[in-house]
């Protein structure tokens, strides 16, 4: 019962529910999150180091239709077309390189086909409170090389918009951009690679880490481990020491110990108080029943008065104004006072 009662107690049942709260929050979300970015990141890696190791192919044989295929991620592939230049889009507030960049979007027609890619075609520096100068692409047929890259998501807060008269664009999303110029373009878009016509600041691959989101995922199950056990820990520590507080303040008893005398209890006392209770102790106590004639109820009396006032004259031997200072002047005058 004593141990139900500390835990139903309102601070540790609130504790409790914030413990629990919080050791579900890091299994079933904080930590799925950050092992889950671990797997994605994994995984891009993986599909980086295929593309890489493999050859540049035509666009027709990695991507034949407009759909985008994940496996197909971070391929080279080439295609052959033109710019269309008129339909240019411009993705601000991005970062290259830890600095503020703005990458350009072009759409890109396919030679015999009715197929259009989306082209990124690397980045410019932005200009204060203006649209910077950015070189046009070639004109006429040419020949890119690019890696295959998903859309990225779309704000439902944000659209396209228009800046100077230039096309701006959240995100590179193809769709976003199609909607925005009246184009049809395929689902994915190509990062054009280093050195190919159109090329602007080059958008380099991704470094090949995994990144620290498998050590924060790990840390966040030790988290929702580590929390229950402290819990745990400090109700154990209350209980106990409420245990011995109870232990400390019950009432010890106060009936005698067995086996002892007067003159051992007597011992114990103070010495004053010792001699005065020794005096009452020798003195013979008639036995019950027996009568007690006057000679001896007073010389009883006596013996009871003078071992009183031996006690009493001890305690005030040395102090101004407390009458006798010896044993006999105080029995003289007791008796003196009671006769006998």
């Amino acid at each position: 019962m004593h141990v139900l009662r500390t835990i139903l107690r309102p601070g540790w049942i609130a504790l409790g529910i914030v413990v629990v709260a919080f050791a579900v929050a890091c299994f079933t979300l904080l930590a799925p999150w950050q092992l889950g970015k671990n797997t994605d990141t994994e995984r891009r890696n993986d599909l980086i180091r295929t593309a890489t190791s493999l050859e540049t192919a035509p666009i027709d044989d990695v991507a034949p239709g407009s759909a985008f295929d994940p496996e197909t991620e971070w391929r080279e592939v080439s295609v052959t077309g033109r710019y269309l230049e008129d339909r240019q889009a411009l993705v601000r507030l991005r970062n290259v390189k830890e600095r503020p960049a703005i990458e350009v979007l072009t759409p890109f027609a396919v030679s015999g086909s009715d197929r259009v890619v989306l082209v990124n075609r690397g980045f410019v520096r932005p200009t204060e409170g203006a649209v910077p100068d950015i070189p046009p692409p070639p004109a006429g047929e040419v020949t890119i090389a690019g890696r295959i890259r998903a859309a990225e998501s779309v704000s439902n807060e944000r659209g396209a918009g228009d800046q100077d008269g230039v096309l701006t664009v959240p995100s590179i999303n193809p769709g976003l951009v199609g909607g925005a110029t009246g184009t049809k373009l395929d689902e994915f878009y190509l990062q054009l690679s280093k050195d190919q016509p159109g090329a602007l600041g080059e958008i380099e691959l991704p470094h090949l880490d995994s990144g620290p989101y498998l050590s924060y995922g790990l840390q966040w199950l030790a988290f929702g481990i580590m929390a229950p056990l402290g819990v745990g820990y400090f109700l154990w520590a209350e209980i106990k020491a409420r245990r011995r507080a109870a232990e400390a303040s019950a009432p010890e008893s106060s009936e005698p110990r067995s086996g002892g005398t007067a003159e051992q209890t007597a011992a114990a006392e103070s010495p004053d108080e010792a001699h005065a209770a020794a005096a009452v102790v020798r003195t013979p106590t008639p036995t019950k029943g027996a009568p007690e004639s006057r000679a001896e109820r007073k010389r009883r009396m006596r013996e009871e008065l003078r071992a009183a006032a031996g006690a009493s004259v001890t305690r005030q031997v040395g102090q101004i104004g407390q009458g006798p200072t010896s044993e006999e002047s105080a029995s003289d005058k007791l008796s003196r006072r009671y006769g006998g």
